[in-house]
């Protein structure tokens, strides 16, 4: 049973997303959030060519509306429900993007690519974008909290769960939404919540955060007509919190709003692939690159890993290229052979590349429950006895060793090489860091659209 001050979690949440002032919000959250958008930008650019996109885009065309906003890293324009869904499948194709490390959310793909089309049709201007996107990444992450891990244990992908209300959020502020319309725009969010772990390895994983951005956009313009819906989404006996959970803490959504935000615990990943592996991967290419290791001396790896990797990681041989970013045994391969784990190193071709397979299947995992979800134990054996070791107790990216402004923009450089013009991302990447003083966020996107 509900306690009594659990009686209107949403509408606090609702009541202070309306309340919220830009001016209100500290510089180096402001800062964290614009680091958030450049990566954002740079993942969207990069995958916007994958079949994923190709394959979706050819079948909703045919049934789209007015080109009202543009698809990053391509051509064709498109109406702002479908834009929102397409950036967000390009900005996750590749498991590159963000990772808020408490829930394992990816945060901006499911808000930015909701208010990018929005602010694009309506013109908006750069600050009133980025109070946007932070207080749509703080309410995703504030629900994911609220229900993290026994939501994501039973099965549920919380990307695409939690941040269909952050779109929600960000779209509604963006409207200028009253009270009772945000709390219809949670609402109008919450029914739409979903997304089922079982579907990593599949072009389903992106359309995750795609549909959550398309349905938050549609949550915050019903509401703006008047489209009513419960006004106790989160809390309700049959709402969210514990129809999709086992547990639940109110408290995290409502606890110190405006005190600290969440998306200054957002991190950035230096490997395409699911968070759980870059332990590992750091590990072995460390290890490559000390002993010049290039694999046919290796006579086996052993990993000692939280138990999440395998479970979430465990894929002993997949065929093809998004499956391989689930794939701990895959990820060690390409990481001793190419000193790398980037798109390239999870691409059809590189998962079929019988070298790699050879590697992969001396790869051995072993869950222990004593190493924490960003650690590993790497022990490499070579043909002739000796063992190379390293315990890795946090990987690079993580916010005790995160990527620095100089690492995202080389790895927004290596994702827009071959979209975009050198030129073109050079500007794209001063854009992104103006961002808070452009007058209209279609100066952004401007720079990145292939003309």
């Amino acid at each position: 049973m509900n306690a009594p001050s659990d009686s209107e979690v949403t509408r606090r949440l609702a009541s202070w997303l309306v309340a919220s002032r830009g001016a209100d919000i500290p510089g180096p959250v402001r800062r964290e959030a614009v680091r958030s958008l450049l990566n954002w930008v740079g993942c969207t650019v990069g995958g916007a060519r994958h079949a994923a996109v190709d394959s979706a885009l050819a079948a909703l065309r045919p049934f789209a509306g007015r080109e009202q906003a543009s698809l990053l890293g391509r051509r064709e324009r498109i109406d702002i429900l479908h834009a929102s869904l397409l950036n967000g499948i390009a900005s996750h194709v590749f498991d590159f993007d963000d990772t808020h490390l408490k829930t394992i959310i990816h945060p901006a793909g499911p808000v930015a690519s909701a208010i990018l089309a929005l602010g694009e049709h309506r013109h908006i201007g750069g600050d009133a974008f980025l109070h946007a996107f932070i207080l749509g990444v703080e309410v995703e992450c504030r629900i994911g909290n609220a229900v993290y891990p026994q939501h994501y244990d039973v099965g549920w992908h919380i990307t695409g769960t939690a941040g269909v209300f952050g779109a929600a959020a960000a779209c509604g502020k963006l409207l200028g939404l009253d009270e009772t319309r945000m709390l219809w725009a949670l609402g109008i969010a919450g029914t739409q919540s979903a997304g089922f772990r079982e579907m990593f390895g599949t072009m389903c994983k992106p359309f995750h955060p795609g549909r959550a951005a398309q349905n938050g956009l549609t949550a915050a313009l019903l509401a703006e007509q008047g489209f009513t819906s419960s006004e106790r989404v989160l809390e309700a006996p049959r709402g969210f919190a514990h129809v999709m959970s086992t547990a639940r803490d109110f408290a995290e959504i409502t606890g110190g709003l405006g005190a600290h935000y969440e998306v200054s615990l957002n991190s950035y990943k230096p490997f395409a692939c699911g968070i759980v592996i870059h332990p590992a991967i750091d590990g072995c290419i460390q290890l490559a690159k000390e002993h010049g290791l290039k694999g046919d001396e290796i006579a086996a790896i052993a990993l000692k890993v939280h138990p999440l990797v395998l479970e979430l990681t465990g894929k002993k041989t997949p065929q093809v290229g998004l499956e391989g970013k689930f794939s701990v045994y895959h990820s060690a391969a390409v990481a001793i052979i190419h000193r790398a784990a980037g798109e390239r190193e999870y691409s059809d071709e590189a998962v079929r590349d019988a070298k790699v397979i050879a590697l992969r299947d001396k790869v051995a995992a072993t869950a222990d429950g004593a190493v924490r979800e960003d650690e590993v134990f790497v022990t490499i054996t070579l043909a002739d006895g000796r063992r190379l070791e390293r315990h890795v107790e946090h990987a690079v990216g993580s916010l005790e060793r995160p990527m620095s402004d100089n690492d995202l923009e080389a790895k927004f450089r290596g994702l827009a090489e071959g979209i975009l013009p050198k030129k073109q991302t050079d500007r794209l990447i001063a854009r992104c860091w103006e961002v808070e003083g452009l007058p209209d966020i279609c100066d952004l996107v401007e720079s990145a659209t292939v003309r």
